[in-house]
């Protein structure tokens, strides 16, 4: 498939907000317990500041999204960021998500940003194999400390290093 990203734009979110819904009812992926609003969506991209961000384009359609926001507001973590991606189902496996990864450690360079984290719920082995395919690996493990539909969780944090130091 043919992906692009574009800067994030207002005229996105209803379909951003719908593919991350997707995964707040039938997944681990996104922590909330239920659907998030287009008000609480738009604050939180909103807050982005300068991070890089985007959304994925499959020709006219808004294949997902993806974004780095700071791991901490302390100025001493400054060099390291969040990575939050999500894919529309039907995307995952084509593509998408490497090009939203490529995008954004390059602009994570340009800003500085050495150190990226990823935050993934022990079930989402999908998104772990992704990662590790892309050079992250295994640094923390919070075990059980997330309750969704009726079931305990661990969140398992991976890094990569993109000053080759890893």
């Amino acid at each position: 498939m043919n992906y692009k990203i574009l800067p994030l734009h207002e005229k996105y979110y209803p379909a951003m907000l719908a593919v991350f819904n997707h995964y707040v009812e039938n997944s681990f992926a996104a922590y909330p317990e239920n659907k998030a609003g287009l008000d609480v969506f738009s604050k939180l991209l909103a807050s982005l500041g300068d991070y890089p961000s985007g959304v994925i384009m499959c020709g006219e359609d808004v294949a997902g999204f993806a974004f780095l926001r700071p791991y901490s507001p302390l100025s001493v973590f400054r060099k390291t960021a969040e990575i939050t991606c999500f894919l529309a189902v039907g995307h995952t496996g084509k593509g998408a998500g490497a090009l939203a990864l490529s995008f954004l450690e390059g602009e994570a360079a340009l800003r500085g940003i050495t150190r990226i984290l990823a935050g993934i719920s022990g079930f989402n082995d999908g998104s772990m194999r992704f990662h590790g395919r892309h050079g992250f690996v295994e640094c923390g493990r919070f075990r059980g400390i997330g309750l969704k539909f009726g079931r305990e969780f661990d969140v398992v944090w991976m890094e990569k290093f993109l000053d080759s130091r890893a």
